[in-house]
């Protein structure tokens, strides 16, 4: 199996169905766990360096920091309602407590940060939401913690992407250190699929093929993206969510497409699909 491609696990004694660290994907910024709790369990995240974004991917929560106390926040039951979802920023140095107040899937996002921002509670009416693509390139974000919004170092997105469709694409990187034409970023994607058995596919490769790994995902998965492109693809009958964590010396989403296949990007290929 690929050392990119985390498998899930049930729940083990701290709740949690993924764990990555910068120790285990070997590089520096991105931290990314998901929690599994039942109505009433309840986990306590210690104070650390880093600052920290909390997704309600499915569920309601009351989170409870040392400035702030957050009650019965989310609205979603699971994410295919493609309703925005509500998310916590924490400060660095906080300790946090997330009490499940029904089944609760949250997506625990982490970085270095100077703590240059208070915890904030991030409704979805601060969260912007867009199509992009065209045809069986399109697919629908949830901006919760894009590069316009008060951060450190995170960045966290939410995507939909259909049937049949792709995503991640045209081929992008952005694993060069190079602005103001790209930005290094490390990624993770947390893949959820409808209905629960279905898979997609995420090939991870570099300009030179030195990394070139295809990988079918499952649902609650994650994909760890050091460096290259990372398209997905769906498969007939199964629609695709996933959560996508990047973080890197810079807090800015710079990237370059993959030569061979910008044309997608064109007029020709979006009049082609107008309308689609």
């Amino acid at each position: 199996m690929s050392e990119l491609l985390s498998k899930y696990h049930a729940p083990d004694q701290d709740k949690r169905t993924q764990h990555i660290t910068p120790e285990t994907a070997n590089w520096g910024y991105v931290h990314f766990a998901v929690y599994e709790l039942k109505a009433g369990e309840s986990v306590v995240l210690p104070a650390s360096e880093n600052e920290t974004c909390l997704v309600l991917v499915a569920g309601k929560a009351t989170v409870i920091t040392p400035e702030e106390r957050f009650e019965q926040i989310g609205e979603r039951m699971e994410p295919f309602e493609r309703k925005k979802p509500y998310a916590v920023y924490v400060a660095p140095q906080e300790r946090m407590e997330i009490i499940a107040e029904t089944y609760l899937e949250l997506a625990v996002c982490q970085a270095k940060s100077k703590g240059n921002y208070p915890t904030r509670l991030i409704t979805p009416q601060y969260i912007g939401a867009e199509q992009r693509g065209k045809g069986n390139n399109r697919r629908y974000v949830h901006n919760i913690l894009p590069d316009n919004e008060p951060a450190d170092s995170l960045l966290v997105v939410e995507v939909y992407t259909d049937e049949g469709c792709t995503s991640s694409y045209p081929s992008h990187k952005h694993d060069t250190d190079n602005e103001p034409k790209e930005t290094y970023l490390e990624e993770t994607y947390y893949h959820r699929l409808e209905p629960s058995q279905g898979f997609c596919l995420q090939r991870v490769y570099t300009d030179d093929r030195s990394l070139d790994e295809t990988m079918a995902v499952y649902n609650k998965d994650v994909v760890i993206v050091p460096k290259g492109y990372h398209p997905v693809a769906t498969v007939a009958g199964y629609n695709n969510y996933y959560l996508n964590v990047m973080a890197g010396p810079t807090r800015k989403w710079l990237f370059t497409w993959e030569h061979d296949h910008q044309w997608v990007n064109g007029k020709e290929y979006a009049a082609k699909h107008e309308g689609g």
